[in-house]
């Protein structure tokens, strides 16, 4: 099915996209290819520069650092009891008698915890930079112990730069989430819990090999209700194998009965990260990127959602999480109404700030403003590297001039927020938004009825389908 037909085969019980239109016309035609081959394409922003040498950025980060506002610290724990047949990330399973996957979590958590040490002897002003959230990420951090999480998070609130203001976030998925759990977390000042829960639907879980159920999604959001959250957010899929819209129309209807006040709603994506480079993948294939594997689910009778549909559920979400009073920012991250935005998203994309992002463990993903590093994927090298006292950074690249700019637009554009001139001339020396070569690129999306430019004012804001598109104009136009 070629990606028009793709975009135009709907289901018939939901309304036609908005964005359907404008997508299939053959001036964006660019924009329609780039979603039909579906990347990911907002979390790594890669420099213009290539094979810089990590100590490079290690440098940039340590020099932005001597005078740094609050920056995104994160700690990836990699360990997961099974992998999901979408999961490109690196992750190591762990599997066998309870206290064979103990030692195998906790050998994780010391790794994780001598990288950080290295990066603290390479780099000074960590110590002291202030951070304005810390998430545990993975992963299935979760499956630590509670002695391990208590390990953890006091090395990280006792050696880097934590203080009232700092957010702390733990990830999990809803079977590992336990109430004991979640308890420790709070006597340990964890404000955040994020939780993927995917989807509410059993037979779509089951199919996308998630161990859990939709009971125990139930389960934990009222266990974090009971034990007093302020923050819960949980991440939905969709996009998935045999999932229908009418599916995504009933996990929103779940989400109001607990009026979660976080939701990150994300398109299943099967090409690979490494392709473009907009995303952090492991070291080996998700099973549902390999062809013949999805074709077999199609012999078998499973269906993979068309283009259209996939707009018809996005629609379905973010419309009625705006019926219901959420805010979007970044793209197709919900906050309700009595809740700020994401604070590490805050800290990395929004346009006044953009400040540096350090990410410990493996795969993790670190940026400056002057260049960003990718840490080892494969666990076997990985620890080799941590254990010989080396960090494992294993590639950089820097950011030309032209490229410095074009990225700190990209960031600004997937905040959904209106673009001001006046910041982007204060950071980029009276530099105008307008100025070339970025005029041409306004004026023609502009044409494309992608975004309104108020010149007088000093302004661009995306239009309702180019906030849809969002990601698509990032890194096809810019």
């Amino acid at each position: 099915m070629n990606p028009l037909e793709s975009l135009t085969r709907l289901d018939p019980d939901y309304p036609r996209p908005a964005v359907l239109n404008l997508l299939a016309a053959p001036h964006n035609e660019r924009l329609l290819e780039y979603v039909a081959n579906d990347p990911f394409g907002a979390h790594v922003f890669p420099g213009d520069i290539p094979d810089v040498a990590p100590e490079a950025f290690l440098d940039d980060l340590d020099a932005q650092l001597a005078d740094t506002r609050p920056i995104h610290l994160w700690s990836y724990i990699p360990t997961c009891s099974y992998r999901c047949r979408f999961c490109q990330y690196p992750v190591v399973i762990v599997k066998g008698p309870a206290d064979v996957t103990r030692e195998k979590i906790d050998h994780w958590v010391d790794l994780n915890i001598r990288e950080a040490q290295l990066w603290l002897q390479r780099v000074p002003r960590l110590r002291e930079a202030p951070v304005g959230e810390f998430n545990v990420f993975g992963g299935t951090p979760s499956l630590m112990g509670l002695d391990s999480v208590s390990r953890l998070l006091n090395f990280y609130r006792e050696n880097f730069g934590f203080g009232p203001e700092t957010t702390v976030r733990f990830e999990g998925d809803p079977t590992t989430l336990t109430p004991d759990l979640l308890a420790r977390l709070r006597e340990l000042g964890c404000d955040k819990v994020s939780c993927g829960v995917q989807s509410f639907d059993d037979q779509v879980l089951k199919l996308s090999g998630r161990e859990h159920t939709e009971t125990e999604c139930h389960e934990f959001l009222d266990a974090t209700e009971r034990l007093g959250f302020d923050w819960v957010t949980i991440d939905l899929m969709y996009g998935l194998l045999d999932q229908t819209v009418a599916g995504v129309q009933r996990d929103l209807e779940q989400v109001r009965r607990h009026r979660v006040p976080g939701v990150v709603c994300t398109k299943l994506h099967l090409r690979s990260y490494t392709d473009t480079r907009t995303g952090v993948a492991g070291d080996r294939p998700a099973a549902w990127q390999f062809p013949s594997y999805r074709n077999r689910l199609a012999e078998a009778g499973h269906r993979w959602p068309t283009l259209g549909e996939q707009y018809q559920m996005r629609e379905v979400l973010a419309e009625g999480l705006r019926a219901d009073g959420y805010g979007e920012h970044p793209t197709m991250y919900f906050h309700r109404a009595d809740k700020p935005p994401e604070t590490w998203k805050s800290i990395m994309v929004d346009q006044d700030r953009q400040d540096a992002e350090v990410a410990i463990g493996l795969g993790g993903s670190s940026s400056c403003r002057r260049s960003e590093a990718m840490t080892e994927v494969n666990a076997g090298r990985y620890a080799q590297l941590v254990q010989a006292g080396q960090l494992p950074l294993t590639s950089a690249t820097r950011f030309g001039p032209t490229a410095t700019e074009a990225r700190a637009i990209k960031m600004a554009l997937s905040t959904l927020q209106p673009l001001r001139d006046d910041l982007h001339r204060e950071r980029f020396g009276g530099r105008s938004l307008f100025d070339e070569p970025w005029n041409r690129r306004w004026l023609d999306l502009e044409r494309r009825e992608l975004v309104v430019t108020d010149r007088a004012e000093g302004s661009v804001r995306l239009t309702a389908p180019g906030a849809v598109l969002v990601e698509a104009i990032m890194n096809t136009e810019f």
